[in-house]
């Protein structure tokens, strides 16, 4: 048996970097006032069909779909900003305070071709802002995504836009469309069929042809309205005055209708195709279409698999092992290390002991093998002398400890090292 195409497991050594990327993110949000709030994965169809929109590619092609037993047509989740917001709405949350701040961390799924670092099933950080349409808060979360990244020592460069209201927007699509039909045959299929339902996906299209002309086509921001042209001005202002570096890109979409105003990407080209760690963007009349309030928001998803392949790019991968290996010789000495590991342990070290009895050699080379910061070698004289011989394992250096009920030298010296242990 085998894993589902487009799934993969992630083993031990990996998921040393998933715990990072995803302890990292939880630090970096709560320091920005956001909370974590946890939704299921599987939700009604119709969530996703009017927040994403019929005519993308997500809906049209993407989603794992099935009939249950009830013969209700349920999904299981593209994205996380849909279902974060029916949680929001069902459970009243806007009378909790005028801006909630939630995020939430998990597995998504859609039926693509996989690739390096794209998945059938991938995780996200999802975040959305919701109940004020400030550009200062749009500086505030696209910072918060950029803070994100510099903490975990990641590179990317930050890709603003802006994609108007529904007051600006028509004009500009009348343009666009005037200009793709005018050049309609040198578009692929897909794009073709999306000149009339959704002509704004034709500049995300990664067909070369269709990107060569996409350079030629009207820009969105020669068609802002006053409002969003103020709001676009203000979002650049407060993101130069937090010294968050960004480009203009005028021709930068996103996938899903829901977006307004603000849009951003952080794109990195270590990655070959899949360029993107992390994009999002303003969504105002979102909550609104969803059956809630009107209330105004913004939000953006990272992709923890990209955010996992850069850090095993730029630092390989860590080989995570315990902080003490306890090598004990013969019986007493091993009835004596089993107490003392459930003490270590207690006392905050990660610490394992051999469980079979082996030689002094084979524990070593155990120790050697599970990457063990130290190990403690006890047997009958260290037991009659009341102090064990503790060793470095990545400097060779050794020296004794006593073997009492305290455990101070012990616990200093191995919990001391490199932030480990208390």
């Amino acid at each position: 048996m085998q894993a589902l195409k487009g799934f993969k497991d992630i083993l031990p050594d990996e998921a040393v970097l998933w715990q990072q990327v995803e302890s990292t993110a939880r630090e970096v949000f709560r320091r920005f006032g956001f909370e974590e709030i946890k939704v299921p994965i599987l939700e009604k169809t119709a969530l996703f069909a009017r927040s994403i929109g019929e005519a993308t590619d997500i809906v049209e092609k993407e989603m794992y779909t099935f009939t249950d037993r009830n013969g209700e047509s349920l999904t299981m989740r593209p994205e996380g900003t849909a279902t974060v917001l029916r949680a929001f709405i069902e459970h009243a949350m806007h009378l909790r305070r005028p801006i909630n701040r939630l995020f939430t961390v998990g597995p998504m799924f859609r039926h693509e071709r996989p690739q390096k670092g794209r998945l059938r099933q991938f995780h996200q950080v999802s975040v959305e802002a919701l109940g004020a349409d400030s550009p200062r808060l749009d500086a505030e979360v696209i910072a918060m995504a950029h803070q994100l990244l510099v903490e975990l020592g990641l590179k990317a460069e930050l890709q603003l836009n802006s994609l108007g209201c529904p007051e600006c927007r028509p004009g500009h699509r009348q343009k666009l469309v005037a200009f793709l039909n005018r050049h309609r045959e040198q578009l692929c299929q897909d794009c073709q069929r999306r000149v009339e339902s959704n002509p704004l996906r034709v500049l995300d299209c990664k067909s070369a042809n269709c990107r060569q002309l996409n350079a030629e086509a009207p820009a969105i921001l020669d068609s802002l309205c006053r409002p969003c042209e103020d709001h676009l001005t203000l979002v650049r202002r407060d993101l130069e005055a937090l010294e968050v570096p960004y480009s203009l890109n005028p021709f930068m979409v996103r996938g899903l209708d829901y977006y307004t105003r603000t849009t951003f990407e952080l794109l990195t080209d270590a990655l070959g195709a899949q360029s993107a760690v992390g994009a999002g963007g303003r969504y105002d009349g979102l909550v609104r279409q969803l059956g809630g309030p009107d209330l105004p928001g913004i939000g953006f998803a990272m992709g923890i698999e990209r955010l996992v392949l850069l850090l095993q790019e730029q630092n390989g991968t860590p080989l995570p092992g315990p902080d003490l290996f306890l090598a004990c010789l013969g019986e007493p000495a091993a009835d004596y290390g089993f107490t003392l590991l459930q003490q270590c342990r207690l006392a905050g070290l990660s610490a394992l002991m051999d469980v079979q009895g082996r030689g002094l050699k084979s524990q070593m080379k155990q120790a050697d093998r599970l990457n063990s910061r130290f190990v403690l070698i006890i047997g009958d004289e260290e037991l009659a002398a009341g102090q064990a011989v503790l060793r470095n394992l990545t400097t060779g250096e050794e020296h004794r400890v006593a073997l009492n009920d305290q455990l101070g030298d012990l616990l200093q010296t191995v919990g001391g090292a490199d932030g480990a242990g208390t």
